[in-house]
């Protein structure tokens, strides 16, 4: 018996028009689920479904999805329980981030920020908890951060958004285990389009500054993380039953860069 075969689980996966959802919605795919992706980027996001649907064994689904939108979430998950037959699995990688500082950092950053990263987390964990409770199954994956845990003086609004993500995630846990709803969080340290954007966003000095603090620190290799290779396996090991006995943890996939007590 295999178990961390996903043959018929049915997942929804958030961000997955790139980076860490996408290589997620591959890897569900690959591991045999029928999953239904969800993105701000139609465009993107139906190309990674094309491409994981050539691949196979199983299947997958685009919709368009705003996670900070109450009644967005509330219509497209419960359009994707319709259309799976329920709901076993959520996968929530869809965030945003901001560089700055705590000196000037902007309201409109702040709260965008916590729009998307925080009340996107709550909306979408509560939504996929409504639809796996019935069934008395089910593994939500958040994404926290090292942002979450240390000091971020050039991130400040998503240092504090990751740290209520990880806070959120382990109360979540508590009050759901009784449904038998597990819920934990991955703390990446993974290449993907949003880091590169953000460096993009730095100077010399600041990329200095940012290698040091984040590549340099990385033991094996220091080098981020390849998203299919390093992160995939990971992400069908927590959706699968392989997992079933974990809950409300944040598990850091980073090469070592931090440890979580």
């Amino acid at each position: 018996m295999n178990l961390m075969d996903l043959t018929d689980h049915r997942i929804i996966v958030t961000g997955g028009a790139s980076g860490m959802g996408a290589a997620t919605v591959r890897n569900y795919v690959a591991a045999g689920a029928h999953v239904i992706s969800m993105d701000v980027d139609a465009e993107k996001g139906s190309a990674v479904v094309d491409d994981a649907n050539a691949a196979g064994p199983g299947r997958a689904e685009f919709r368009r999805l705003d996670v900070s939108d109450a009644a967005d979430v509330t219509a497209r998950f419960d359009e994707a329980a319709e259309l799976l037959g329920g709901l076993d699995v959520l996968a929530h990688p869809a965030a945003i981030q901001r560089s700055g500082d705590a000196s000037s950092v902007t309201v409109e950053d702040w709260d965008a920020m916590f729009a998307v990263n925080v009340r996107g987390t709550m909306l979408v964990n509560q939504a996929a908890h409504r639809l796996m409770a019935p069934s008395g199954r089910g593994s939500i994956i958040n994404f926290g951060s090292i942002s979450g845990l240390r000091p971020e003086a050039v991130a400040p609004a998503y240092s504090a958004a990751k740290g209520a993500v990880h806070s959120w995630t382990r109360t979540a846990a508590a009050a759901w285990g009784a449904d038998g709803v597990r819920v934990n969080a991955i703390l990446p340290a993974i290449a993907t389009p949003m880091y590169d954007a953000a460096l993009e966003r730095l100077d010399d000095e600041g990329r200095t500054a940012n290698y040091w603090m984040n590549e340099a620190t990385i033991a094996l290799g220091h080098k981020y993380g390849d998203p299919d290779r390093d992160l995939g396996p990971v992400m069908v090991f927590l959706a699968s039953e392989a997992s079933r006995f974990i809950t409300g943890q944040l598990l850091p996939v980073d090469g070592g860069q931090t440890s979580v007590r």
